[in-house]
């Protein structure tokens, strides 16, 4: 019988709605606006997140494994590298598919080694900017700095289709690599999904300068929703491979995430549907959504609230009797102000001008600043290596971590910033005004901690003004060398401190390296170390170049952050591995426990 069109339009949206209801959907937010999605363009951690749910890189880190340790994603089987740690070859995996998208015209788009060696290339294209090239030349992938160099002289497109020695497919499965400089640990560079994930070229000829807003990968997300700034929505891809839960727990794991990691075995990736992430930068409003049962997690709880939820370190009992749980680690990052060294102002090589630095680095009190800002959530940094990577070196200690108000008036006095006219503030030694402009953003947090920095250099003489902006644009504007100073953090992607040392690499300038720091002797230290194992000579390379960015102090290192995570009752798996960005897919809710549900 044909039912009347009315009624089955009806029929139809009563499907829709009881099929949507069905749906788990993992909520949460963020609390920084992400900037796109295009892994050749994105540095900051948030995009690179949400990149890291939609493409695949061809390695991952074993999420439950600790130490951590990397495994194939897309790939046939681990990387072959050569003795002298310079030729590195991967297969990729047959029966791998895209996402569908209208760049493929209707046809079903297998990954294959091309998107590889393409998504490579693009990091070279001057037309992108990339923001990440420095971890590519860094290894001088042969040929590929040549063909970029010769082609910008001629301005001429880049050609992605000219053979290059260091870079080519060997079959339909097979890229091969050839570096320049042997680095032992480049191949964890291929574990970066938001960095080297798999694009097809497809996909970027036909959204071109829109690509940003397109991206279209293998990983087990597609982008559903998008309202920049504030609201990202990623939507179960049904092309994913059949991939299923074989994790293991973490050694420090509870008794209940033990059993609920034994309970998902087997089960097929991703465990929700679908996972909404709101962009809520106040601390306040995020923390009482997850209190309403509005949020199924919060990513690093406010420090704000940290006295309540977690007094001493410890779950607070209110929150226990609700069933809701608590995962603490150390973050593989460093929270840090950088000058801008080609600054007329706060820059440069002088003995006056790193006195200056140095006087302003002394000046912070990072006690204060931990306990009233932090709320204990921190450790003291003497370097930028954290705790959590190879190249910490437990003995180090430096001035980063020293606080002395005496010692940097004397040292302002020695070189000549001195009160002049008598108004209070320190003149430059030339005469002219001393002012330095600090760049930060809105949130509550930033507030106190630019309040800290206010009544530090008010006490040390120094007038300080403060431009707030949006994260994106401040972003821009480092990279482009437009801001004075600048307070953010940076978060390793790998467990080396590579990355961290890249922040003073010249060949990084105005990408990890936004101070635009350039010292030859420091430049000789850390190519020196990238190229030896992990062991004693390493780590002292590595030490000695810590002290360098010390005595100059083109940085500030503040403190390496201490993260708390909280789940809802209904969640099920929640762990953390600090260098797995698209955690959602091991994550499982239980819709009919949540409030929503009743």
């Amino acid at each position: 019988m044909k039912l009347p069109p009315l009624l089955t339009a009806l029929l139809l949206a009563c499907a829709l709605t009881a099929a949507q209801a069905q749906d788990k959907v993992l909520r949460y937010a963020f609390n920084v606006a992400e900037t796109g999605f295009d892994p050749a363009q994105i540095t900051d951690l948030y995009s690179k997140a949400i990149a890291a749910g939609i493409f695949d890189a061809p390695l991952e880190y074993d999420f439950g494994a600790r130490p951590f340790k990397l495994r194939p994603a897309t790939l046939a089987e681990m990387p072959e590298i050569s003795a002298d740690f310079k030729t590195i070859t991967m297969r990729v995996k047959p029966g791998i598919y895209f996402s569908d998208d209208p760049a493929f015209k209707g046809a079903r788009r297998e990954l294959t080694a091309a998107d590889y060696v393409y998504r490579i290339k693009r990091h070279y294209d001057p037309r992108w900017k990339s923001g990440n090239l420095y971890l590519l030349e860094n290894v001088k992938i042969v040929g590929l700095s040549e063909l970029r160099s010769e082609l910008m002289k001629a301005r001429k497109p880049f050609d992605y289709d000219r053979p290059v020695e260091g870079l080519k497919t060997l079959d339909r499965y097979t890229f091969q690599l050839k570096l320049g400089v042997a680095d032992p640990r480049f191949i964890y560079q291929f574990s970066d999904a938001g960095f080297l994930g798999a694009m097809a070229r497809e996909v970027v000829e036909f959204y071109g300068d829109k690509v940003m807003e397109h991206p279209v990968g293998t990983n087990a997300w597609r982008l559903g929703e998008w309202r920049r700034s504030s609201r990202v929505v990623l939507e179960k891809n049904p092309n994913f491979r059949d991939q299923r839960y074989a994790e293991i727990a973490p050694p420090d794991a509870s008794d209940k995430l033990k059993a609920e990691v034994a309970a998902l075995q087997g089960r097929k990736l991703p465990l929700v549907d679908r996972v909404e992430i709101d962009i809520i930068e106040e601390a306040q409003p995020r923390w009482l959504s997850f209190l309403r049962g509005e949020a199924d997690l919060i990513e690093e709880v406010p420090i704000d609230f940290a006295s309540v939820a977690m007094p001493g370190n410890h779950l607070a009992p209110n929150l226990a009797k609700q069933g809701i749980t608590m995962t603490r680690y150390p973050r593989a990052d460093i929270s840090l102000s950088y000058f801008n060294m080609e600054d007329p102002v706060v820059g440069g090589y002088t003995p006056e001008r790193i006195a200056l630095r140095r006087a302003i680095n002394l000046a912070v009190d990072l006690d204060k600043e931990i306990r009233l800002v932090r709320r204990g959530q921190a450790l003291k940094s003497q370097g930028p290596v954290p705790t959590t990577v190879f190249g910490f070196d437990p003995a180090f200690k430096s001035e980063m971590s020293e606080y002395g108000l005496a010692k940097a008036k004397a040292l302002l006095d020695m070189y000549g910033y001195k009160d002049v006219d008598g108004d209070g503030w320190r003149e430059q030694p030339d005469g002219k005004p001393l002012t330095i402009e600090y760049s930060t953003l809105a949130d509550g947090e930033r507030r106190q901690l630019a309040e800290q920095w206010q009544k530090n250099m008010t006490a040390l003489g120094i007038r300080m003004t403060f431009k707030i902006g949006k994260f994106p644009e401040q972003l821009k504007a480092a990279n482009a060398g437009k801001l004075q100073m600048w307070g953010v953090g940076w978060v390793g992607s790998t467990p080396d401190g590579d990355t961290f040392l890249a922040l003073g690499s010249s060949a990084a300038k105005g990408k990890a390296n936004k101070a635009r720091f350039d010292l030859p002797a420091f430049e000789a230290l850390y190519e020196k170390q990238k190229s030896l194992p992990d062991g004693p000579e390493r780590l002292a390379l590595m030490t000695e170049g810590q002290r360098l960015l010390v005595a100059y102090a083109p940085y500030k290192f503040h403190v390496h952050r201490i993260w708390t995570d909280m789940a809802q009752p209904w969640v099920r798996g929640y762990s953390r591995n600090i260098f797995v960005r698209d955690f959602w897919k091991y994550i499982d809710v239980e819709p009919a426990a949540s409030p929503k549900a009743k």
